[in-house]
This record gives structure tokens, C-alpha cells and sequence, in this order.
């Protein structure tokens, strides 16, 4: 799912309000990689949406005209997956090539990984 559209802009993520328990959308920058979705949270743990998908894991998506329900979660630190979703954003949106240094928006943000279906 999303494959054609991962040259899309934005994505759009629902996370359930961890007070509330009302749906909130955030417009974000992502990355496609092997089924599933990279997002960076600029805020950290500090973000909303990131507390909000810590106590609640399922969220929905929607890239151009697709919606899916996945997980979401936040990526280990220091592993191979953290530096390949700092990598895919940062050459997506900040023209990073292998052999540089990474942004500091992708260096300092926080990675998450949403599964698709």
C-alpha cells in the first residue's frame, strides 16, 4: 500500500488523543521503506501526536487518496533502523547524500515507524 504515492509531500497521521480519546490529524513529512512508513518528530517525546501514539499504537494514515489503519511506534535508538529513517527523511527533504553529514532537524528529531497492513 502507498507504494505509488511515496513521492507524495505529506502525510496526514490520526493519532487518538491520550486525554480526550478524540481523533487528532497531523499534516507530516514521511518516508517509504520496505512496507512500512518514517515519520520525525522535531518535538521528540514532547510532540502530541507522539505521546498520543505511546498510549495508543493504532493511527491512520493518508497519503494522497489512500487511508490505512496501522501501528505505529517509536524506533529504537542506535539500531539500523533508526539511521536508515533519519537517512530517508533527511534525503527526501533536506537533499542529504550518503557521505554527508545528516540535518539537524534529522541528527535531533525523534524517529517512528508506522506499519502498514
Amino acid at each position: 500500500m502507498f507504494e505509488r504515492l511515496a513521492d507524495e509531500h505529506f502525510a496526514y497521521l490520526t493519532t487518538i488523543g491520550r486525554r480526550t480519546g478524540k481523533a487528532h490529524t497531523i499534516e507530516i513529512w514521511f518516508g517509504r521503506h520496505d512496507g512500512r512508513l518514517y515519520v520525525l518528530s522535531g518535538g521528540a517525546d514532547h510532540a502530541d501526536w507522539v505521546q498520543n501514539l505511546r498510549k495508543t499504537p493504532q493511527v491512520r494514515v493518508r497519503i494522497g487518496t489512500q487511508t490505512a489503519g496501522a501501528m505505529a511506534r517509536v524506533v529504537r535508538p542506535g539500531t539500523r533502523e533508526d539511521e536508515l529513517a533519519r537517512e530517508l527523511l533527511d534525503g527526501k527533504y533536506q537533499g542529504w547524500r550518503e557521505g554527508r553529514r545528516l540535518s539537524s532537524w534529522a541528527r535531533n528529531a525523534l524517529p517512528v515507524a508506522i506499519e502498514l497492513p
